[in-house]
């Protein structure tokens, strides 16, 4: 594998992603402050982050960068959080040595999180390979979380359950480098699925033509798949592993430093979010690890698909009909939870 190729590449689709930003494409953040920062993390804190509001904390996947939830005004996951009363953190994915492992990603750094915001349990929303660190997290630290929402988050591997299992199926662990390159990620995904990183992209853009709002967010996501992030060996070789070929996770068997990691652990209020038409994390992705985990509140609810999304996989994170449903819906259940806990704290 030539990596200093895909190197170079990764600088290219950077320039790429800077001529998008020239012409307005680029994204338009909710201000925010850093509050933590650490080799791997650094935690954002949106608004005052005062007052009696649900305490949410956002994981991102460590893939590209995680504007994907704050897009834009009208397509921010952040926004709507905020305009609903929450106390809103996110977990922003930095650089990290080769030696990172999944212990550090799905726990160690968000626990170094959830104290940095104040240490309360949180309410944690993640999407796509975040969800995946969330739900290791809730499990070993079931304590420390309110609520575990999931969207399109893949946690069961095999066949009928998504592309990540042919994405690492040729993959020769002992020739990664020592940061494996974003654009590296990326052509492994049209490999596994031309459809879902070609076609259908292709075909969405068609579609928003005659809708200008639906065309601005298509592009802006286009500019945001620029914007990749490379990822430790050790954490490549890990998820590669551990999770995709073995589904250690889902089948009980997942261990880390020593301590069983067992959805069946997890305590706290359940809610997932399926998408039929994914092909990335479909449905078969996640039911296994919804049917086994502890908790006894669990919601489904199911996202049907936007135009002007560009990929369907962060359909529910950007989408106009996700804003106008699916979110309402999320947040009345952080809010329902949020209030049963204090009601709970004021019985004791």
């Amino acid at each position: 594998m030539n990596w200093a190729l895909f190197e170079q590449l990764d600088r290219v689709r950077r320039l790429q992603g800077a001529v998008f930003d020239a012409v307005g494409l680029g994204p338009v953040e909710t201000p925010y402050r850093a509050v933590y920062s650490e080799t791997g993390v650094c935690l954002r804190r949106y608004g005052t982050a005062d007052g009696p509001g649900p305490l949410v904390l956002i994981v991102p996947a460590p893939i590209k960068r995680p504007y994907i939830w704050d897009l834009a005004p009208e397509a921010s996951v952040v926004r709507a959080c905020l305009a609903a009363g929450a106390r809103v953190f996110l977990v922003d994915w930095q650089p990290a040595g080769p030696e990172y492992r999944l212990a550090d990603y799905a726990e160690r750094l968000i626990l170094a999180c959830v104290e940095a915001a104040g240490g309360a349990p949180v309410f944690l929303l993640a999407h796509s390979l975040g969800g995946l660190f969330a739900a290791i997290f809730s499990a070993l630290h079931p304590d420390r979380v309110r609520g575990l929402a999931l969207l399109s988050s893949p946690l069961h591997f095999g066949m009928n359950a998504g592309i990540l299992g042919a994405m690492v199926s040729g993959l020769d662990l002992d020739d990664l480098p020592e940061l494996v390159p974003g654009s590296f990620l990326s052509m492994a995904s049209l490999r596994a699925s031309p459809q879902t990183f070609g076609w259908d992209r292709w075909a969405d853009a068609l579609l928003s033509l005659r809708d200008p709002a639906a065309l601005r967010t298509h592009l802006q996501v286009e500019r945001w798949t620029l914007d990749e992030f490379p990822l430790p060996r050790a954490l490549v070789a890990e998820l590669a592993t551990l999770i995709v070929r073995e589904d250690r996770f889902v089948r009980g068997t997942l261990q880390l430093d020593g301590r069983s990691v067992l959805p069946s652990r997890l305590a706290a209020p359940l809610l997932c979010v399926v998408d039929p038409r994914c092909r990335v994390v479909p449905p078969e992705a996640v039911l296994p690890f919804y049917e086994s985990a502890g908790s006894r509140d669990k919601t489904l609810l199911r996202y049907e698909g936007d135009v002007g999304v560009s990929l369907q996989h962060v359909g529910p994170l950007v989408g106009r009909g996700a804003h106008a449903t699916l979110w309402p819906e999320i947040l009345r259940w952080i809010h329902l939870h949020s209030a049963q806990a204090q009601g709970l704290r004021l019985d004791a």
